[in-house]
């Protein structure tokens, strides 16, 4: 039986990547956060990894707060460079395997059409810049690293965009959001059955994107949220990017080309507007 260690267990894509474990009696797992194994730490990794004769890591643990990055470039540096090559170093020696979830802030976003996975990188953050270094130094340290890009995750677990949403709509009666940043949100259950997929068919080592189909702006992400959860006393107004200044770049277009991930796992990905009735129906559900 094949033993998975999942990182950042207490985050949105860990807590997803733990209820679906619950279905998969298939594998044994090891759940953490930094309470149960500090990842910055290398030798506690190499120790934790082979004490529990681990096969495969999926690395759900990050820094994004993409803000606060700005100004904790170090801290940022640990936990999305650091990390993954100690995680990585640590698998490859028992000729496991590693899943590092990436973004899409890897791009510039000055791009007009889907991004592919060959397509030439340009972070302009501080986050976007140590992912995409996380990305290369768990390639280094281990060959069969799967690298999982995604985008504007969201889910019932911790704070996210949709949440936000869904108060601040209730609390106020107008609210301006972001019409031309250009991108496609996730649902991280949906990204983590993809990766689950990947487990159960074999993991192709290089690098994928990941997002639910379809395009939208922040502004079409609000006014679906709004309209699912049934809020009409609240009225969006569409800003421009430099109407709303904020201390980390954010790429104006980051729709990732999904065909790669498709073709080589045979998935289909659902439309991110069922998604997001999916997930506000079980945020309802739960209140």
């Amino acid at each position: 039986m094949k033993k998975i260690l999942i990182t950042g267990a207490n985050g949105q894509l860990g807590n997803e990547m733990r209820l679906l474990a619950g279905k998969r009696q298939e594998y044994s797992y090891c759940f953490t956060d930094i309470a149960e194994l500090d990842i910055c730490d290398e030798k506690a990794v190499m120790t934790f990894v082979e004490q529990h004769q681990i096969d495969i890591i999926v690395n759900c643990a990050a820094y994004t707060a993409v803000d606060k990055a700005e100004d904790n470039a170090e801290l940022c540096d640990r936990l999305n460079r650091l990390a993954p090559g100690y995680l990585a170093k640590a698998v490859q020696r028992r000729n496991g395997y590693l899943v590092q979830v990436s973004t899409d802030y890897v791009f510039d976003g000055t791009a007009h059409v889907p991004y592919r996975e060959d397509d030439p990188t340009c972070p302009n953050s501080v986050y976007g810049s140590t992912k995409l270094a996380g990305e290369r130094e768990a390639m280094k340290y281990c060959p069969n690293t799967m690298v999982v890009r995604t985008a504007w995750l969201y889910s019932t677990f911790g704070n996210n965009f949709v949440k936000t949403m869904l108060r601040l709509g209730r609390e106020r009666e107008s609210l301006g959001v972001i019409f031309d940043q250009i991108g496609t949100p996730t649902y991280a259950r949906d990204l983590a059955l993809a990766i689950f997929t990947a487990i159960d068919k074999g993991i192709v080592p290089g690098i994928y994107h990941y997002s639910n189909e379809g395009v939208c702006s922040w502004y079409d992400f609000t006014q679906l949220i709004h309209r699912t959860a049934g809020i009409n006393t609240c009225t969006l107004k569409p800003l421009h990017t430099e109407e709303y200044p904020t201390k980390a770049s954010r790429p104006h277009y980051s729709v990732l080309d999904k065909t790669k991930i498709k073709t080589v796992y045979k998935i289909e990905i659902p439309y991110w507007i069922d998604s997001l009735k999916e997930c506000i129906n079980k945020l309802e559900s739960c209140q």
